[in-house]
């Protein structure tokens, strides 16, 4: 993951995700809740993987699960606003993927929150490493940037 993360702009992510916030994300001092983030996270990586890749978690042989997850904020969103979710790959490897995800309010060029997720496979029900699926890895390698 990048070390400076605050200076980061929406032209470095290569896939965004349109997640509208929810009354129910926000918490009593009026802004999103720090961990409805992940949920944001889950959402665009998830959302993006099942729409190019066309994966079904219920009924692959394979899945992702999340193994390490970390969020920094920049600044607040409540709701209504609705976000745009940039993603992009920093470390595409045989069995893992790791995510660096940038979370911009509708319009703003700069992000309110920047994270990472990392998935690794797993055959579905039985939780063993296995390689990450061609279709998947396909899709993935759009997403890779050099650091």
């Amino acid at each position: 993951m990048s070390k400076d993360r605050c200076n980061e702009r929406r032209e470095n992510y290569l896939e965004f995700i349109t997640v509208p916030t929810r009354w129910m994300d926000n918490d009593v001092y009026g802004h999103v809740n720090n961990v409805v983030y992940y949920s944001y996270f889950d959402t665009a990586v998830n959302g993006y993987l099942m729409k190019e890749a066309g994966l079904d978690f219920r009924h692959s042989q394979s899945v992702a699960v999340v193994v390490e997850t970390g969020c920094q904020f920049h600044s607040e969103v409540s709701f209504p606003d609705i976000l745009e979710v940039g993603i992009r790959v920093s470390r595409l490897g045989s069995t893992s993927v790791t995510y660096e995800i940038g979370i911009f309010r509708e319009g703003y060029d700069t992000p309110a929150a920047t994270g990472h997720f990392v998935h690794v496979y797993v055959q579905n029900g039985k939780m063993t490493t296995v390689p990450i699926p061609d279709k998947a890895r396909a899709v993935l390698e759009n997403l890779v940037v050099k650091n």
